[in-house]
């Protein structure tokens, strides 16, 4: 019995090069994913606040209430976002999805009324984006929960050495 089968939970090499195989979520490290935590939100925000002031103005003159609105509009964007990234995986798949679907939905119905949309159109354009981004999330956490229930299956089945 020259060639045994690594036995399961082991570090893989292959060649020379001593490369393991990593799951896709710890490429980065823990240190990138917690300034990420922080970063992305921020960013977004205030891009989100810059685009609310902008909508806002409607090509007139900036004045320092505008500026004051986009400020505060992403302020509210990034804590909102923060708080939903927070509680979000703590439910179950439907409500996870339901929660970032009603987050997006109502985030761009915002910024669709500072137009001059009428309320029935911002309203469905509102539920439009927010179903679809239901639809996406609910994919991706259930196709993520199912890949981590094969892995851990794969760990915990016994394979035969022969």
């Amino acid at each position: 019995m020259a060639h045994a089968a690594p036995a399961s939970g082991t570090r893989r090499t292959t060649g020379s090069t001593d490369r393991t195989s990593r799951a896709p979520d710890t490429v980065l490290g823990p240190r990138v994913h917690a300034v990420a935590r922080v970063a992305v939100p921020a960013v977004l925000g205030l891009l989100y606040g810059y685009w609310a002031a902008q909508m806002r103005r409607d090509a007139g003159p900036i004045t320092g209430w505008n500026v004051l609105f986009g400020i505060v509009t992403g302020v509210v964007f990034m804590l909102v976002w923060m708080a939903v990234a927070a509680v979000a995986p703590r439910l179950a798949r439907g409500a996870h999805a339901a929660m970032w679907g009603a987050f997006a939905g109502i985030a761009f119905g915002f910024l669709y009324s500072q137009g001059d949309s009428s309320v029935l159109r911002c309203s469905m354009t509102a539920l439009l984006v927010g179903a679809g981004v239901f639809l996406a999330m609910f994919y991706r956490i259930t196709a993520h929960e199912e890949a981590a229930e094969t892995a851990a299956g794969d760990r915990t089945r016994a394979r035969p050495t022969a």
